[in-house]
């Protein structure tokens, strides 16, 4: 009965093979002759600049976890750039406790935009304006106020590394 089905199951592995199934993020659209690319220091128009730090080291290990891409810190020895800034940044509560008088839950919201530039100056991906959001908690007793925007910017930095290296990869 299992020799029946040892034809059955080549034949299957065969067609399975030459389907053209990859898995996600490691097909790249990028041109064949990219192979460093340097992320250059992000501006940053918010008063918060750690955010633009936060989020040029998310991307850099973003890029060195899911690409085959070397990353490199020297520009003029990369093969494209990827430039970055953060164009807004606002925060604010988003719920407020009328029995302890005080906002209990806040969010930050980035807009960024950044474009990866190949050697030549041809911009190869671009995305002028994407938003990303980020919610935090806020300790009603302050005795026990611990700033937690801090790490919310962090974790914001990691959405916005894994979406942005996701478009360079996938080029949606």
């Amino acid at each position: 009965m299992s020799r029946g089905f040892a034809p059955l199951i080549l034949a299957l592995a065969l067609t399975l093979s030459g389907c053209g199934y990859q898995i996600a993020g490691q097909a790249s659209l990028l041109p064949k002759d990219i192979h460093t690319i340097a992320i250059a220091p992000w501006g940053n128009v918010s008063i918060h600049y750690t955010l633009s730090n936060y989020l040029a080291a998310a991307v850099s290990k973003e890029f060195i976890s899911r690409s085959r891409y070397k990353i490199v810190s020297d520009v003029s020895r990369a093969d494209a750039v990827l430039y970055g800034s953060v164009a807004n940044m606002t925060t604010g509560g988003t719920i407020y406790d009328n029995t302890a008088s005080r906002t209990t839950a806040g969010q930050i919201t980035v807009q960024i935009q950044y474009r990866l530039v190949d050697r030549a100056g041809k911009v190869l991906i671009s995305k002028p304006n994407m938003e990303f959001r980020e919610r935090y908690e806020i300790a009603i007793n302050p005795g026990q106020y611990f700033d937690e925007s801090e790490a919310a910017m962090r974790r914001l930095s990691t959405d916005v590394a894994k979406d942005v290296v996701s478009a360079i990869l996938e080029q949606f």
